[in-house]
């Protein structure tokens, strides 16, 4: 039996998990977050809610897949043999399969718009709206840049653990870092954006409630990819020696800096060209910001050209460390499971989310007004039964096996490296506290909140 791959560095577990965490959901939903909920007063909110709920989550995802060094589905049944546990196993498998299937749509976006800022499209756009209407009601362009950006990511998979993903993350990671340092620089410079500095540096905790709070939990919940079997799946890949505390803090304080970054970026260059809200959802990014870059650069078309085309390839980076992510758990299964060759078992996945990924795709397009599921097309369905449903089950499921399945002595031995790392016993047990009250109790009510019930 061969040796089951692993990173062959410390700081390639470091990137890699960082990749896995950091996505669109920085980038795009984060900014998005912020402008609706009060700008800075959600950042602390926000960065609280990371530390109580991301933290511990995110550490019990990272011992259960090193202690087992195994695929999500079999880490549950090597952990608990023969009882329902191995369900949480499955849902992950399933989840970031669901995940994959509509995130790859939004992803060639971000393709699409890094091609038209190279050709120089953006710069000349006249119509942000109905250029991104355009593109997205197309019944062929959207389809192929799925195909492309699928494609890439399963050149990358089939590469396997060191020679793919963990290359990809040391290359791409600093990348992406560094071009959010000259972004933020660029953006700053421009006339008129303290009014964005202010908004996110001075916070107003008037404007924290309970919808803020909720906001700010499902975020944190839903930034840092928990749940989807990536975290298990990549720490099935760490060496006995790594330090599964550190880790995690670096790969938080990597997230939680893009996110809060990308803000930095985002709401200055809005913030200077006019008072343009700066909620405006998803079609910040696609919508909104091609007409800031163009009035803000308007006498620089060359600026303009460039700030464009490093941002889009920012959110390009960003979509693909994710969609690598969700790839591999389902690759891993049915490798390992099912002793399917990688290779083949990457083609499988790579097929079925373009045959998937196209009809969703396609729901902004041809399909728009096909809406078989309970009144939603292919793409809301996927983001529905995952991100409402799957994740906060998933969630919950993980922190109550952790907390309550596990025995204690499990998670110290995982926790201090079987005592060669000092841990304090209140932080322990302030850890297990967390995992077995306040995080599933959390995500209950993002669960509630996002169902409505709240």
């Amino acid at each position: 039996m061969s040796k089951r791959a692993s990173f062959g560095s410390k700081l390639g577990i470091i990137l890699a998990a960082a990749g896995s965490a950091v996505g669109l959901g920085n980038v795009w939903r984060f900014p998005t977050e912020v402008g609706a909920n009060g700008g800075a007063a959600f950042i602390l909110v926000y960065i609280a809610c990371i530390l109580l709920l991301g933290l511990p989550v995110m550490l019990s995802e990272f011992l259960i897949g090193r202690h087992t060094h195994a695929n999500t589905v079999d880490a549950y049944r090597k952990l608990a043999p023969g009882s329902w546990w191995v369900f949480q196993g499955y849902l992950g498998v399933f989840t970031a399969w669901f995940i994959l299937c509509y995130y790859c749509v939004v992803s060639a976006w971000t393709m699409k718009y890094m091609v038209s800022a190279i050709d120089g499209q953006i710069s000349m756009m006249t119509d942000s709206g109905a250029f991104f209407a355009h593109f997205t009601g197309s019944p062929w362009e959207p389809v192929v840049y799925v195909v492309a950006i699928l494609l890439l990511t399963h050149f990358i998979i089939i590469r396997g653990v060191q020679k793919g993903i963990e290359r990809f993350s040391k290359v791409m990671m600093p990348l992406l870092l560094l071009i959010i340092a000259v972004l933020v620089i660029c953006s700053f410079s421009m006339p008129g954006s303290k009014a964005g500095l202010k908004f996110l540096l001075m916070p107003d905790f008037t404007k924290i409630s309970s919808k803020v709070v909720l906001s700010a939990l499902g975020q944190a919940f839903y930034s840092l990819s928990l749940a989807m079997g990536c975290l298990c799946t990549y720490a099935s890949y760490f060496t006995d020696d790594a330090k599964l505390v550190r880790t995690a803090g670096s790969v938080i304080s990597i997230d939680t800096t893009v996110a809060i970054m990308s803000g930095f970026i985002i709401f200055p260059a809005v913030f200077s060209v006019s008072e343009m809200a700066p909620d405006a959802g998803p079609g910040l990014v696609f919508i909104t910001l091609p007409k800031v870059f163009q009035m803000a650069f308007s006498a620089l078309p060359m600026f303009m050209w460039i700030f464009s085309l490093m941002f889009y390839l920012l959110l390009l980076i960003a979509a693909l460390t994710s969609m690598i992510s969700l790839h591999e758990p389902v690759t891993a299964f049915l490798h390992e499971h099912y002793k399917i060759g990688r290779h083949k078992a990457a083609v499988i996945v790579t097929t079925v989310c373009i045959c998937f990924g196209v009809l969703c795709a396609l729901s902004f397009g041809p399909l728009a007004e096909f809406k078989p599921f309970f009144g939603m097309g292919f793409f809301d369905f996927f983001d529905f039964i995952s991100a409402k449903i799957f994740l906060p089950v998933g969630g919950i499921i993980i922190c109550l096996f952790t907390g309550w399945k596990l025995d204690t002595s499990l998670l110290w031995h995982e926790l201090t490296n079987g005592g060669q790392i000092r841990l304090h016993k209140p932080l322990f047990w302030f850890f297990l506290f967390l995992i077995r009250f306040f995080a599933p109790m959390a995500i209950a009510l993002i669960f509630a909140n996002e169902l409505g019930a709240i």
